[in-house]
């Protein structure tokens, strides 16, 4: 209920039954991160291919994977400051042309200076159109449904790389490495026109503006009567804004906020490191290049799935315990990995034990922001934390190609990075042992319960 006791629009939603409009908006805003996760990953399936097509050093990609990376960053930040001023929805169907133009250009790419820059602008687009589909998604959920819309839509960027390397194990081989990134190009071209006709702007958006009959027109197509519409005030967001970036580190809360931060920094230089060049090193070991690629698949689904186990067996009362035991397990199982020699059966089953326990508990992770965050800081306290990941994601691939650089075997590669992954562990007890177990800093309230 809205402040003056009358039904808000958050309310007349949830209260209403969920249109085909609705399912179709989070399908298509979940669609678009399918393709966000295939092309983000789609140069780590084809860098095998490019080093021997090219005659580069392997070491040669840790900085395309980076600059990739680095312009999902700086994508994600300039899509905030674009979208206040024209709107969610065009800016999403920008960045999704933006990124589909990129990767079909790619296989145009001569060296890797222009495959460096035609990355970066690819990272722009998939970087920019993350926050838009999950915001749009999540706001034409019910609410009862939003955390478990919110996750879904974000699931799509592992499914995606999971498809991509299912399709660039066969493609690759038969078409050539460029013939991934003409799918990946593809795919987003095809789903512009029915973004455009389908996906409407953001209700908080229209708001501020007072657009009442694009507000009523949206709110009909979800099967919403002129009534209820009348009933319903949209107003903006009760908490507008951010808080200071400085109130994380004050009244106690810098301590927490440290740890956070470091736990997704350390988190997702691990995870970047291992999805950008277990193809690479797959193949330099000796093991073909479909068992090669379809690893980073094998990786993923173990994700995916060991996100749903970790979480199933979290408790509230101990909420970072488990999760730093699969970091700990995980850690041993990375390790395993790079002792794979010419086995490709042994690199699938190790690279999905490592996806189940280190990947899963990565995903699971990120929740642990929404129960030590209050509402009011929620938002600012998320961003630092991601953005300081990404920072992390960046630096990953990069460590990878200097370690190749400086000749380090495959197996002394893996426990490096299952080194990492036990920073993770360390990181993500001490944070449930000073931090999340003392009582106030978790805040039990229905929000954060729904949020996590």
């Amino acid at each position: 209920m809205s402040t003056n006791g009358r039904p808000d629009l958050d309310s007349i939603i949830n209260d209403s039954r969920t249109s085909r409009f609705q399912v179709v908006v989070i399908a298509l805003c979940t669609a678009v991160m399918v393709l966000d996760g295939f092309d983000t990953q789609s140069i780590s399936f084809a860098a095998p291919a490019i080093t021997a097509t090219w005659h580069v050093p392997p070491s040669g990609f840790g900085f395309v994977f980076g600059i990739g990376l680095f312009g999902g960053l700086v994508g994600a930040v300039c899509t905030g400051v674009i979208a206040d001023r024209i709107g969610r929805k065009p800016t999403l169907v920008i960045t999704v042309l933006l990124f589909g133009v990129a990767c079909l250009v790619t296989p145009l790419a001569g060296s890797m200076t222009a495959l460096s820059v035609i990355r970066f602008i690819t990272g722009l687009g998939v970087g920019g159109a993350l926050p838009g589909a999950i915001a749009i998604a999540a706001e034409y959920a019910p609410v009862r449904a939003r955390a478990m819309v919110a996750t879904m839509t974000f699931c799509g960027i592992p499914l995606g790389s999971v498809i991509g390397s299912v399709l660039a194990s066969r493609l690759i081989p038969a078409y050539g490495w460029g013939s991934v990134f003409v799918v990946g190009g593809a795919l987003p071209m095809l789903l512009l026109p029915f973004l455009v006709a389908w996906v409407p702007e953001s209700i908080r958006f229209l708001s501020p503006a007072r657009d009442q009959a694009a507000i009523a027109k949206v709110l009909a197509r979800m099967g919403i009567t002129e009534d209820q519409v009348a009933r319903a005030p949209v107003e903006p967001d009760a908490v507008t804004g951010r808080a200071p970036v400085r109130s994380l580190f004050t009244d106690g809360r810098a301590l927490g906020t440290g740890l956070l931060s470091l736990a997704l920094f350390l988190t997702l230089l691990m995870a970047f490191f291992l999805v950008n060049w277990i193809p690479t090193l797959a193949i330099r070991a000796g093991i073909g290049t479909s068992a090669a690629i379809l690893a980073v698949a094998t990786l993923n689904i173990g994700g995916i799935l060991g996100s749903f186990v970790i979480n199933r067996f979290s408790s509230p009362r101990v909420p970072g315990l488990v999760i730093s035991v699969g970091y700990a397990l995980g850690a041993v199982a990375i390790a395993s990995v790079g002792h794979a020699g010419t086995s490709g059966a042994w690199l699938l089953a190790t690279t999905f034990i490592a996806g189940f326990l280190a990947i899963g508990a990565q995903m699971c992770t990120v929740s642990l922001l929404a129960s030590y965050y209050d509402t009011r800081l929620r938002a600012t306290g998320v961003g630092w934390a991601m953005g300081c990941g990404r920072v992390g994601g960046i630096i990953g691939p990069v460590i990878g190609g200097w370690l190749i650089a400086a000749s380090f075997s495959m197996s002394a590669i893996f426990v490096i990075a299952g080194l990492v992954c036990a920073a993770c562990a360390v990181t993500v007890i001490t944070l449930d042992r000073l931090v999340l177990r003392a009582p106030a800093s978790v805040i039990p309230t229905a929000d954060a319960a729904a949020t996590h």
